[in-house]
């Protein structure tokens, strides 16, 4: 394959996947068992990658994602000489991409999805400011689309179960003699065990059942299932997640990195570290890392009417075209006991709801929500109880940490007035 540089930029709707993208660069939201970046890297195949970014995310980048990678990899750093192919962080690919043999754009009316282009100097400036340089592109040759531009969370729920088994096919199915690897025998119960992929290390309670008949189920390495807990497939386990007994984990469910789930979970989307351990509907939500949701929280996902389902960000009401849609919850936030999560609420970064009754519909990132109505939950607490959560798992603070939760509040003010 030729030498391909490709550019991933974040652009100017970022926003638009509050609260969640108020602290990561969109191209690290999760689908399926990946994230958008990984899915664009196994089918872009690039020799070299840029990453082009909010500048309150470059720190981010350079901690979190430039290690991880294989390839050579640069931050916001201008185009050079060499053609590059410039993708929308909001694309998730599906299938092999074919790279066009000359400069050329694919566009959603005024919205680049990718273009090949030959422009020495373009910088991560000209996309957010659509400068004139930055909108010469559109006059481009229209290529043919191999991707799909991802406008909402909604729309990642809503594309979570092909997602799933997508990532599945990436899986090996065969060992190296061609024989389907063994599972361990147990008092547990798999239907359709080819589609069942198991960690190492992973354990499976008496009395579970992974059932694949529907899609592929897998159990990420030190995950635990617990007894008597029903997995349906498609769905994802990340590695050392605990799964409480009695659970069920219902297709189209992508459960993050060590993260503790119980009760009932459907269509859904759970990043690294949270926890929901107690009994709860949820459904069609997507929550952000290090969240904590208390015992007998329970998210609606859909209406009594049946109706469309319309999302409340600040003053603005946004319609989803989705009659399903529970809870989109940012990093951090934290729910007491018994909480009632109203139908498509948006529940922000580091908030606090200890109230009873349903919780509001939109409830503005550092905010403390009680009986007695709302009141601002102060950063520098907000920063204190991370770290003491940080410290509960392990995990080392860094000083990227409190960036993002500094950067997070400020980025709020203009998102959620």
């Amino acid at each position: 394959m030729p030498r391909m540089h490709v550019v991933i930029f974040e652009g100017t709707r970022w926003h638009t996947f509050a609260p969640i993208s108020l602290s990561r660069p969109l191209f690290t939201l999760a689908t399926g068992m990946s994230t958008l970046l990984d899915k664009q890297l196994r089918h872009l195949r690039p020799t070299r990658l840029s990453l082009w970014v909010r500048p309150e995310m470059e720190a981010y980048c350079r901690e979190r994602i430039v290690p991880t990678l294989n390839i050579p990899c640069e931050i916001n750093k201008p185009l050079d000489e060499e053609p590059a192919l410039m993708v929308s962080a909001r694309t998730v690919h599906f299938g092999r991409y074919e790279y066009p043999p000359h400069d050329a754009v694919i566009a959603d009316e005024d919205r680049v999805r990718s273009a090949r282009v030959t422009m020495p100097g373009l910088s991560w400036e000209d996309v957010w400011n659509r400068t004139p340089r930055w909108m010469t592109i559109f006059d481009l040759p229209r290529g043919a689309d191999q991707s799909r531009m991802v406008e909402s969370l909604w729309d990642l729920i809503h594309w979570n179960e092909e997602s799933l088994i997508e990532d599945a096919t990436q899986l090996e199915s065969t060992t190296r003699d061609g024989a389907a690897p063994s599972k361990p025998a147990g008092p547990y119960h798999m239907v359709r065990d080819d589609d069942v992929w198991l960690g190492k290390d992973a354990k499976l309670s008496p009395g579970c059942v992974l059932d694949a008949t529907s899609g592929p189920v897998v159990i990420g390495d030190g995950a635990t299932i617990g007894a008597n807990a029903v997995i349906d497939g498609p769905v994802y386990i990340g590695p050392y997640a605990v799964i409480k007994p009695l659970s069920h984990m219902r297709p189209g469910t992508s459960i993050g990195t060590a993260c503790r789930v119980g009760g009932e979970v459907c269509e859904s989307v759970i990043l690294d570290y949270s926890n929901k351990s107690h009994d709860g509907f949820m459904g069609h939500s997507y929550v952000g890392k290090w969240v904590n949701l208390g015992a007998g929280t329970t998210t609606s996902n859909l209406k009594n009417t049946y109706g469309e389902i319309s999302v409340q960000v600040g003053g603005q009401m946004i319609p989803t075209g989705r009659r399903f849609l529970g809870a989109l919850i940012g990093d951090h936030a934290k729910t007491g006991i018994l909480t009632r999560l109203p139908t498509g609420c948006y529940i922000g970064f580091a908030s606090m709801l200890t109230g009873r009754g349903f919780a509001p519909k939109f409830l503005p990132s550092y905010t403390h929500w009680t009986e007695n109505g709302s009141e601002a939950w102060h950063l520098e607490k907000a920063i204190e109880v991370a770290q003491r959560t940080f410290a509960r798992r392990d995990r080392e603070w860094t000083p990227v940490d409190e960036q993002l939760m500094r950067y997070a509040q400020q980025a709020a003010l203009g998102i959620e007035k």
